[in-house]
């Protein structure tokens, strides 16, 4: 234990972020080779490590049916990971240190700093606490609401495990679902979809967005003003995304996929897709049957993500509110992009900037791969709808959701490895990106001098 200590605290931050998240996937992998996992003998390797690399980086995109293929042990696996996972190997490693009365480092404080929180925490340990109690809570309660009403369906244990299950994974924003078809059979109960809403959007928000909120709860009129710059604009986009991937998608479908149902169902289903592919990965009705355009919306929505510090993935929802802010300010004739009377400071444009761009061309490297490895044997004219299923693929892979278009089972071994690749690194990238970028400071002693240049 002092000698994984020592290991770890000689590690970078973005090396302590990446060291983590591997270990945690390798014990993930070993526990699903296990036959005691899988109700078929066992996974191989590469299908193993697929489930746990998709667990751990709650993304939900998987090769097997996890609720007939895994055992309840298995299933078990995927819940921890999910959990460990969404919340952060670092807060559940810095967590249990404090809980043994260890001392963190101070490399710990700025990965937890930086993951956490818009600015420095003075008190980590409250801040932790605080953590493990909130979600707890949220959890316990969603799968009591669940266990409850599913125990009309099913016999009490099953429902509470379902219960749990369901939970944990819409709170982490991680689309894991012991049903084969999602939650298609639920499209229509209002009590299942405004659930796991609830469970999707608060996990999705960002546990500094919580605190405030619940202070603002409390205090309403003495917390109005308290809530930050930072939480300001995460509920702002969240609910321009909400509602306008809802009346987008609706409209899309109302004259194709909703034709034969009452519009107030159709604005339901689409609702819930709308909150789900922000990276929670659920769906209620079929992906492969949407048209092109509500394709087209739902990679937008995959690709932006959540807010940071929360259990999802994405570019997330401040970085397109900035780039969004920057573009009307240019408009507008303004050199500085401005919300809620606040003037974004220049770095984090930049950082925005970065984070967009690089994560727009890994996508693009990894779906190049996926076209090559899928479709280097096969006559082009007769995969031509591939295109959009490997790229749609792609983006759910980059965005930790988990939602598709069918084709993860059907993946060759390259293929499910480069989705591995984009799990990962989806998870691991921006947040690493954006670690390296708050420690980079860049104060350079010179500068060259200016080069003109011509643009658009």
């Amino acid at each position: 234990m002092s000698l994984f200590l020592k290991k770890r605290d000689s590690l970078s931050p973005t090396q302590m972020i990446v060291f983590s998240f591997l270990s945690i996937i390798g014990a993930g992998t070993v526990l699903l080779l296990l036959p005691c996992s899988t109700t078929g003998g066992h996974l191989n390797f590469i299908n193993a490590l697929f489930t746990a690399v998709s667990a751990t980086c709650v993304t939900g995109l998987t090769v097997i049916d996890i609720g007939t293929e895994l055992t309840q042990f298995g299933q078990w696996v995927i819940m921890i990971l999910i959990q460990i996972g969404g919340l952060g190997i670092m807060t559940f490693s810095t967590f249990f240190l404090y809980l043994f009365g260890r001392k963190i480092s101070i490399r710990e404080r700025e990965v937890i700093d930086t993951t956490l929180s818009y600015m420095p925490v003075s008190n980590i340990r409250s801040l932790l606490k605080k953590i493990i109690a909130i979600v707890f809570v949220i959890e316990t309660t969603g799968a009591a609401l669940l266990a409850y009403h599913w125990h009309k369906l099913y016999p009490l244990p099953k429902a509470i495990y379902h219960g749990i299950f369901h939970s944990i994974s819409a709170f982490c924003n991680a689309g894991f679902c012991l049903y084969k078809t999602s939650f298609e059979a639920f499209s229509t109960d209002l009590f299942v979809n405004f659930t796991l809403i609830g469970l999707i959007i608060v996990g999705g928000l960002g546990f500094v967005v919580l605190f405030e909120l619940k202070n603002f709860i409390r205090r309403p009129a003495r917390s109005i003003h308290r809530l930050s710059f930072h939480s300001k604009v995460v509920l702002l986009v969240t609910a321009v995304l909400i509602v306008l991937g809802t009346l987008l998608l609706f409209g899309m479908e109302e004259a194709h996929l909703y034709t034969k149902i009452p519009w107030e169902q159709g604005l339901l289903k689409s609702f819930f897709q709308s909150v789900t592919a922000r990276t929670a990965g659920f769906n209620t009705i079929p992906i492969q049957s949407l048209s092109h355009g509500s394709c087209l919306v739902l990679v937008l929505l995959m690709f932006i993500g959540v807010a940071p510090g929360s259990c999802g993935g994405g570019v997330k929802v401040t970085t397109f509110g900035i780039l969004a802010a920057m573009i009307f300010s240019r408009l507008r004739g303004s050199d500085t992009p401005n919300l809620f009377y606040r003037t974004i400071p220049r770095e984090t444009v930049e950082k925005a900037l970065i984070i967009v761009f690089g994560s727009a061309i890994l996508i693009g490297i990894i779906f190049l791969g996926l076209l090559v490895s899928e479709e280097w044997f096969l006559d082009p004219v007769v995969t031509r709808g591939h295109f959009l299923q490997l790229l749609f693929e792609s983006v759910s892979a980059f965005g930790t959701v988990g939602l598709s278009m069918g084709v993860t089972p059907q993946l060759t071994q390259l293929g499910r490895i480069l989705i591995i690749i984009l799990m990962f690194v989806g998870r691991i990238g921006p947040l690493t990106m954006a670690v390296a970028l708050t420690r980079s400071k860049g104060h350079g002693k010179f500068r060259f001098a200016k080069g003109e240049i011509m643009v658009g």
